[in-house]
């Protein structure tokens, strides 16, 4: 078996910050049960508006395109030269939108004028440099704006989330200048929390797995295909918007690591529609919900503890960048 160097150190002050977002409603807003692709849907016009300079109807042919904040945000082109390991037509995006925590049964909300909405949204890398731009497309998006009704909202405030879950305030509508923070979080090494006899992820917004374009239902779900789907993704996030490509040389261990493990499964499938205006048309997407448990020897456990912790602000899984795939770790001791 392939064993995790032991000479790689994981960096800390990695370029990943927790932002969260308060907005008050002019009108009543009737929020979809799962309202991730609404919120991402709605960021990503407004981006666009304010952010292209050449005004085509697509990215492709722009030559700004490898320049462009809204490319290198929300829809980032794969790289120019040839990869070391693969050719790549598209790579993750260095930004997820986390919508308001949904209903067990993702039933759709009813908010009254006056009340608050609230999400969040994570970022990585060079987007974190984006920060102002993006928290203005925000102000245009929710100016314009939510669902078909186009319910308007004021954004009132601007977050930082630190790794404890604390908030500290770094923008409000009445002073518009973004203060310091951090923007970086500290990996805490396996062996700090100990997951002796297993690593639990309660998940909260469905994840989706995918295997040969086909989804993974829980009896088809293993710790492997969980592994090599977070592994890769966050190795790619660091590697092409942090500048960390050596992420990338442990995939393969970890996956083979992975091998090793058995699960405690108590996971049920949930499908959940959206409406693409892409695609003109509604699309039912799916995935689990429920608490997952991985066990295996305490060596095994600790060397995939950090990579499992990075998910709770990458996610995992197909659409991870409107909130799917989204969970909180627990070290079983």
């Amino acid at each position: 078996m392939t064993k995790v160097a032991d000479s790689f150190v994981l960096t800390n002050g990695l370029p990943i910050a927790r932002y969260r977002f308060t907005a008050t409603l002019r009108t009543g807003l009737r929020l979809p049960g799962y309202a991730g692709s609404l919120l991402r849907g709605q960021f990503g016009a407004a981006l666009r508006q304010v952010a292209c300079m050449t005004r085509q109807p697509t990215c492709v042919a722009c030559p700004l395109l490898r320049t462009c904040p809204y490319t290198r945000v929300f829809e980032a082109p794969p790289p120019a030269a040839e990869h070391a390991q693969q050719k790549f037509s598209n790579i993750p995006n260095a930004y997820v939108v986390e919508p308001p925590l949904a209903t067990p049964s993702l039933a759709p909300t009813d908010l009254q004028a006056g009340d608050t909405l609230t999400f969040q949204m994570v970022l990585a890398g060079e987007a974190i440099a984006q920060l102002p731009l993006i928290v203005f497309a925000w102000q245009r998006a929710l100016a314009h704006g939510l669902t078909r009704e186009r319910t308007v909202a004021d954004l009132q405030l601007v977050e930082w989330v630190d790794a404890d879950g604390a908030c500290h305030g770094i923008w409000q509508a009445g002073a518009p200048v973004l203060q310091q923070h951090m923007a970086t979080i500290n990996v805490p090494p396996g062996s700090a929390a100990a997951p002796t006899t297993g690593i639990t992820l309660h998940i909260h917004t469905p994840l989706r797995l995918q295997h040969q374009g086909h989804p993974l239902r829980p009896d088809k779900l293993s710790p492997r295909a969980l592994v090599a789907a977070l592994a890769r993704r966050v190795a790619l996030v660091l590697e092409f918007h942090a500048g960390q490509p050596e992420w990338g040389a442990q995939v393969p261990a970890l996956v083979q690591l992975a091998e090793t493990l058995h699960d405690v499964r108590d996971l049920h499938w949930h499908d959940w529609t959206r409406y693409s205006s892409r695609q003109q048309q509604e699309m039912t997407l799916g995935g689990v919900l429920g608490s997952w448990t991985l066990r295996g020897s305490p060596e095994a456990l600790c060397a995939l503890w950090p990579w499992l912790w990075l998910g709770q602000w990458l996610h995992v899984g197909k659409n991870a960048t409107m909130g799917m795939g989204g969970y909180t770790l627990q070290a079983n001791a």
